[in-house]
């Protein structure tokens, strides 16, 4: 099967090389300028269409008549999207026998859209879903779900740590995906539901979504704190007028009876190297922060009591 690859990210160029390895033949790569935080650039995809002799094409518009007359002319029988910067017309998707299958770290039919991981942490999930499924034409993660697996998560599951998964599976999930539809053109794994009430649509985050509201519950900043968490810029409050980063915290129950404005200071463990601060309803460990550029342990920042965060 000939296939083409569309979009950006790392995750999209391990795929490439995967397939090709597993004896599938990359006929084109199709690639946009990337995000400052990918490690993977399109030259990386230049360099890797020229290794694997296959045609090259840098552009964000790849529904344009000129675009779409190479892709008629590189006989291809599926595309594999990642991340591209822009919507796929259904002319484009048509040029392809076995459509174009996407891949979206969602459990579709909810969670469509962006930033799904971090919404889903925030939103007390136990699981999240890695689909991939055929893109339907100016429409957003519709169409059926060809391959599909699960990650158990919960409050303490950190946005990297899902990252990494999604990162390991998807090349996997693809070949399941293209097998499947090698063996039969017509496979469904599951057919997205039309019905907008079983759909949520997630809007992006930026990094000032990250700042903490330490009036609400223990258990809610600590999913926002691993929402936002590495590879992304952290949850954050203020510290004697500066920045401070939660990068690790816990759930902590002492039992004691309290009363306290939240964001106090309520203990620091200099042998241990954690400090707890009180919230609106609960009390968070903080384990480690970083704080005029340093990450540190909490520690060496809170020397009294009488500290408190904003």
């Amino acid at each position: 099967m000939n296939i083409a690859i569309i979009g950006r990210t790392e995750i999209l160029y391990n795929t490439a090389t995967f397939l090709h390895e597993k004896g599938y033949k990359i006929k084109l790569i199709i690639t946009a300028k990337e995000a400052p935080e990918y490690t993977k650039k399109a030259e990386d995809f230049k360099i890797l269409a020229n290794k694997l002799g296959c045609e090259y094409l840098y552009t964000s518009k790849i529904n344009e008549k000129k675009n779409i007359e190479i892709i008629k002319k590189c006989n291809i029988d599926i595309g594999i999207s990642i991340n591209y910067p822009n919507i796929i017309s259904q002319e484009v998707i048509n040029l392809f026998p076995y459509g174009i299958l996407n891949s979206h770290g969602g459990d579709l039919p909810k969670y469509r859209g962006n930033a799904c991981q971090a919404w889903a942490i925030i939103n007390g999930e136990d699981k999240i879903g890695l689909c991939i499924h055929k893109m339907v034409g100016g429409e957003l993660d519709s169409g059926d779900i060809i391959s599909r697996r699960y990650l158990g998560i919960d409050h303490n599951t950190k946005i990297g740590y899902i990252a990494d998964w999604i990162t390991r599976e998807t090349p996997q999930l693809f070949l399941e995906a293209i097998s499947k539809l090698g063996e039969n053109k017509d496979y469904i794994l599951e057919k997205q539901s039309q019905d907008p009430n079983k759909a949520l649509r997630c809007y992006p985050r930026k990094p000032e979504d990250g700042k903490i509201d330490w009036y609400k519950s223990d258990i809610e900043i600590l999913r926002l704190i691993n929402a936002c968490n590495k590879p992304y810029d952290g949850a954050f409050c203020t510290y004697k007028g500066e920045k401070l980063i939660i990068w690790n915290a816990e759930l902590y129950d002492d039992n004691e009876n309290y009363l306290a404005i939240p964001g106090q200071i309520s203990y620091i463990n200099n042998e241990e190297k954690y400090c707890v601060i009180i919230s609106g309803k609960g009390k968070l460990k903080i384990n480690q922060v970083e704080y005029l550029q340093k990450i540190c342990t909490p520690n060496e920042i809170f020397k009294s009591i009488r500290d408190r965060v904003i």
